[in-house]
Parts: structure tokens; sequence; C-alpha cells
């Protein structure tokens, strides 16, 4: 619900911008005929936390009142969102601003895991678990951590690593999202417990160091095919989706043409894929980056277990 405020009575204190507004943006505000978004507020304690610049506009323009929707959160909630939304839309914080808010957050939501709050944030993982390890405390006590997706997850996956194992050896037609389901590991680090496995490694790495780490577990390398040449990664892809679409065995059936239509999906080039990351809408951006690493994290589950095949298959 969207509703006329008197600008008098909101505050502007704690915000994540320590340069405050910049007169520049400000002044191209005011002049904007159509109307602005609504600014958002937290009603407990009347403070701006998206739109700061918008209010300044409106007191230029010589408006007494502003449209306002309301945040009825805690005020640490209100802080995650004031950054959240000064990070995806408007004037972007500074670099400066956005490890600061990261610090804060680790403060107020420890259990948060590293690439949550980076997604909030604005910054790499890696520089989120830099800051975390020199914050008071480090990471002693943690356990286990929130993820993106909202499922919590251990902190050192070891145990999670071994469960996996057992799963696998015991029932190896389990998919990488059941095991990680029982073992409370991510199904990427389920996938490297199967590729060692495969490879008659412990499942468990020996990382010294890096043990403690949130677990990044990569994804195996799938090779090209051999007679595919080595030009552009685009032409070398439309390339072999031209030559599958060739096969008989794929093209006369309703799964082979699924199939082929799911290729052809990823044989656009680089050039037109940031014009495509480009026109996202600030809004959507979260939701289209969520869905494309869960559909990253499904090819990928296709790659490992058709290339399993091609191993059996040898």
């Amino acid at each position: 619900m969207v509703v006329e405020v008197e600008i008098g009575s909101l505050a502007t204190t704690d915000s994540p911008r320590t340069s405050g507004v910049d007169p520049e943006h400000v002044q191209a505000l005011a002049v904007v005929q159509t109307p602005l978004p609504p600014i958002t507020v937290h009603r407990p304690t009347m403070r701006v936390i998206d739109g700061l610049h918008r209010l300044r506009a409106a007191e230029l323009q010589g408006r007494s009142k502003i449209a306002v929707k309301y945040f009825d959160g805690a005020e640490d909630d209100a802080f995650v969102l004031a950054v959240e939304s000064n990070v995806t839309h408007g004037l972007p914080l500074t670099t400066a601003d956005r490890k600061r808010a990261a610090a804060r957050i680790i403060a107020s939501h420890p259990q948060w895991s590293d690439r949550m709050i980076a997604s909030v944030s604005g910054i790499a993982p890696g520089t989120v678990a830099d800051l975390r390890r020199r914050a008071p405390g480090g990471r002693q006590g943690d356990e286990s951590r929130i993820g993106h997706d909202g499922r919590v997850r251990p902190i050192n996956g070891a145990e999670g690593r071994r469960l996996a194992g057992e799963l696998i050896a015991e029932n190896p037609g389990l998919s990488l999202r059941q095991v990680a389901r029982v073992a409370a590991i991510s199904p990427e680090t389920v996938r490297d417990v199967r590729n060692r496995m495969m490879r008659g490694e412990d499942p468990v790495p020996q990382r010294g160091k890096q043990a403690n780490r949130d677990d990044r577990a990569t994804a195996p390398r799938i090779p090209r095919p051999s007679a595919v040449p080595d030009r552009d990664a685009a032409q070398d892809r439309a390339a072999a989706v031209k030559r599958l679409k060739a096969d008989p065995a794929l093209r006369f059936s309703e799964i082979g043409r699924t199939l082929l239509r799911l290729l052809s999906i990823h044989t656009i080039s680089r050039e037109e894929w940031d014009q495509i990351i480009d026109k996202v809408p600030p809004h959507c951006r979260g939701v289209v980056a969520y869905l494309a690493g869960e559909s990253a994290e499904m090819w990928t589950e296709v790659a490992v277990r058709v290339q399993s095949k091609v191993a059996e298959s040898a």
C-alpha cells in the first residue's frame, strides 16, 4: 500500500551511503516530469530505507508530502533492505560502502552464508569471507549457515561429504538433489563427492587451510566433441547442435526434439547474452539470477550423468 506522508516526519539517518546524497542526481530527479516510484520507509522509526535522493528531489520541488511504502520488519532487516535496494537500482553504492555494509550484515546476520550476504551487498563471496574472518570472533562457533536458497548447510562439510559418499555407494541411482537433502550439503558438493569416488579418491578432500571454508565444489570439465573445430565457443555449440539435428534418432522422437530445442537455446553468442543481461529489468534481476543458477546446476547434473554413461559404454 502506498500512502502520502509528510516529509518533515521522516528521518534520514543510518544510511549505507556514507557520502550522503549526490546533488547532481537530486537535480536530475527534480526535473523528471513523470511521478517517481514511492520511497520505502521503516514504519517503527520513520527512517528512509530507500529513496533518499527522491526525497531530496521532492523537497527541491517544494513539496510537503511524498509517496511512501512502509516496511515493518526489524531495524537490522531494514538496513539489509536499504543495502539491497541501493545495490540493485538507482545510484549505486560505492565499493567501500558495500564492504562496510557487508561487515555490518555479517554482525547482524551471522547465520547467513557468504554467498547470501554477497548477493545482498553486491560484492564477491570471497570478499565477504575475508571480512568475516577479520571480524571480532571470526568464524568461531559457526556450525551451519543459511544459503541464498533458504537451506541450512554446515560450514565444515566433512560429515556431509562422508554421508553423501555412503549414500552414493549404497544407492548409485539417487539424484544429486536427493543426496544433498539427506546429507545437508549442496548438490554441487554431492557432485564433487561422486566424481571423487569415480576417480577412486576420498570423498573428503585434504585441503589444509581451506577445509573450514565454505564448500565450493567445482563442476567437472565435460570435454567438447573432438570433431568440433577450436573456434568461437558459440560457433562450436551451434555446429555440434546442427550435427545432432541431423541425427534421425533425435529428430524423429518427441524426447529427442525436446532435447534439441533445449540445446538450441545455448547456441547464441556471448554478445547476444550480454545484450540479454543488460536488458533484464532491475526488479527482475534477483529472480533471473536465481533461475539461471538453478538451470546451470541442472545442466551440469545432466552433463555429469550423460558423461558417466559415455564411460559405461566405452
